[in-house]
């Protein structure tokens, strides 16, 4: 029996996310982490033994023996839906690592199996979660840009030979389901479309430029134009080397800017690489606030010398999602979110293969749009 502040917990995947799950579901006083799933049986033991929870190779199984009520799945992406959908048909909220699916059958299928069993469904964006967004996003709020009307998203980063032969299932359509639109761009995905609204189409090209080993997309571009006549450019790349930077900037109706540069260099690698520098605003044009810049970056300095947690934000995520399973609220990142993301890159690639501009909202197909 559970204990009434606390959510039994379980991981869905022992592999380098995992990992980062399984250590902020044993840290949180919120959860209690008791058991791990994984297709590789020795694998799960290997990792229950590391975590001292219960080992299993059947998800139902998991859930009903052990009474876990949340799951992290954190699966391939191609592994996600099979996961959810027999996790929630058993009674478990679930938390999806990004992307929440590589199509929109697949995201369909675990939002309809979370909504028939009275489930959360909730997908990981654990940079919403950044200071300098939380301002951003307070800021639009406010009115203190009038209208978002314009927005960037950059990223100029960096993946190696050795990071797509670190896992079998990278850098393939059949495993990984796509390349930087599918594993690297949804962070900055979400923050953009959570800060300027909801789409209306997109126009854009995928192409592999620089990675000959791979089958998947390294470099995208696309233009977004949302339902409020908004506009914004996409330019996202794994191709600089050693990668430069990650930003998404709003610009507003009144003329004023703010702007989050969310990675320095290349984008972390999970399990395998750490974060050197702090998400930082590196932009704020809000008249009578343009001084409190240099404050912000100084602040979010300061915290991520002291704190020097690699794994912060995503225990953030994960406390908001095990409290939203709590109290029956919501959580800041559901499956939804999530859907409008996969409806992103999936309209990027369709968009390339039909020389036109997509529309939303994209139908659900279980096929790589434009591949």
């Amino acid at each position: 029996m559970r204990q009434p502040d606390r959510v039994r917990t379980a991981v869905i995947g022992c592999g380098k996310v995992g990992r980062i799950h399984a250590k902020a579901l044993s840290y949180l006083p919120e959860s209690e982490f008791v058991a791990v799933c994984d297709s590789d049986p020795k694998r799960a033991a290997l990792f229950a033994a590391e975590f001292k929870t219960s080992a299993f190779s059947s998800v139902s199984q998991m859930v009903r023996e052990c009474g876990v009520e949340v799951v992290s799945v954190c699966t391939p992406h191609p592994l996600h839906a099979v996961n959810v959908v027999e996790a929630t048909a058993c009674g478990a909220h679930a938390l999806v690592e990004k992307p929440l699916a590589a199509n929109l059958l697949d995201c369909d299928l675990m939002i309809a199996s979370a909504e028939r069993h009275g489930r959360q469904l909730g997908v990981v964006s654990q940079r919403r979660f950044f200071e300098p967004v939380q301002r951003m996003k307070a800021a639009i709020d406010a009115g203190k840009v009038g209208s978002p009307v314009l927005g960037t998203m950059t990223m100029l980063s960096w993946r190696d030979d050795a990071y797509y032969r670190s896992d079998p299932w990278r850098g393939k359509w059949s495993t990984e389901g796509g390349g930087v639109l599918v594993n690297q761009s949804p962070h900055q995905f979400d923050i953009l479309q959570w800060l300027m609204g909801p789409i209306e189409e997109i126009t854009g090209y995928w192409g592999n430029l620089n990675h000959p080993a791979i089958e998947v997309d390294d470099t995208a571009v696309a233009c977004v134009r949302f339902q409020t006549g908004a506009l914004a450019s996409i330019v996202t790349s794994v191709c600089q080397r050693p990668g430069i930077y990650t930003k998404v900037h709003i610009h507003g109706s009144n003329g004023a800017s703010v702007g989050v540069q969310t990675d320095t260099g290349a984008t972390f690698i999970a399990g395998i690489s750490e974060t050197e520098e702090p998400p930082v605003n590196d932009l704020w044009t809000i008249p009578g606030e343009e001084e409190l810049l240099a404050g912000f970056v100084a602040e979010d300095r300061t915290r991520f010398r002291e704190r020097r947690d690699p794994d912060y934000y995503h225990k953030l995520q994960i406390r908001d999602f095990l409290r939203a399973v709590m109290t029956g609220g919501s959580p800041l990142v559901s499956g939804k979110d999530g859907r409008i993301v996969v409806e992103m890159f999936n309209a990027i690639y369709l968009s390339t293969k039909t020389r036109r501009a997509v529309r939303f909202p994209l139908a659900a197909s279980s096929e790589r749009d434009g591949v």
